[in-house]
């Protein structure tokens, strides 16, 4: 199985450019034409947070429409720039939006790897949380199956990254989540966003990681007094690759033409 994980895509109405300088609709259709035509193609793709600007129905209504040409079932997660409201009116035919009447917690079993989705959102504030209930749901859903591989998706990410203005609007009190993790090892991998940067961390017996941003990048700064800053790096997505020996295997891909491939050999000879 090929799981895609596109992240904080940013989505305004009418197209219009996030910070006054990213085009992020443009950068969303580059990515889903670039998904659709990989070699291998993901069996699904889970979109982890901040997927429009300021959760608004018409900020979902365009979103809907980019995402119409992926060619491959999508799941969708709220991050701190979503409405949990909006966001499940504008997908009605989403019904894992409403598994749970409150926050969007979900599971997901039609596939080998199986995802579980937890809501990370306080709504009109950029720091996350998780609620007690979801931890309680969660450790009864990983429990209903401890032989299937794993995979936990969120927007806020459990773990210090070292960015001084991210790690100030982290998730709230990631022990507990660690504590229930530990206790099922078919976990494989806790897939995030909001850092818009491919990051990985040891997290309660398992991997964290974080994924890149579909638009744009946050400033690389590892210090406690970094400034809240973005830089246009290029685009990214990552494919993580359920192999039954291995695990999961974790790619990052950029968005964009790029030269190659060149090979390496002219026939049997490596080239000079």
């Amino acid at each position: 199985m090929i799981l895609c994980q596109i992240s904080d895509l940013h989505i305004k109405a009418g197209g219009k450019k996030s910070y006054r300088i990213v085009d992020t609709a443009e950068s969303l259709r580059r990515c889903v034409a670039q998904v659709n035509q990989l070699r291998q193609r993901p069996d699904a793709v889970v979109l982890t947070g901040d997927l429009v600007d300021f959760g608004k129905p018409e900020e979902y209504a365009f979103l809907r429409q980019l995402l119409q040409p992926l060619a491959m079932p999508y799941y969708l997660l709220p991050g701190n720039h979503d409405e949990r409201g909006a966001l499940r009116a504008a997908f009605p035919e989403h019904a894992y939006l409403r598994q749970n009447e409150d926050r969007i917690d979900y599971v997901i079993d039609d596939h080998p790897v199986r995802i579980v989705a937890l809501d990370t959102v306080i709504p009109q504030a950029s720091n996350g949380a998780l609620a007690p209930a979801s931890l309680a749901w969660l450790d009864q859903v990983l429990q209903a199956q401890p032989d299937k591989p794993t995979v936990i998706v969120m927007h806020h990410p459990p773990f210090k990254t070292g960015i001084g203005h991210m790690d100030q609007i982290a998730l709230a009190q990631p022990q507990a989540l660690a504590g229930v993790v530990r206790r099922h090892p078919q976990v494989e991998r806790i897939l995030c966003g909001h850092l818009h940067r491919a990051i990985q961390v040891r997290f309660g017996g398992t991997i964290a990681s974080t994924c890149p941003g579909v638009a744009h990048q946050v400033a690389l700064d590892l210090s406690p007094q970094a400034a809240s800053q973005f830089v246009m790096e290029p685009p990214a997505f990552q494919l993580h690759l359920w192999d039954a020996e291995t695990g999961l295997i974790s790619h990052t891909a950029y968005v964009g033409e790029f030269d190659g491939p060149y090979p390496f050999y002219d026939g049997d000879d490596l080239i000079d």
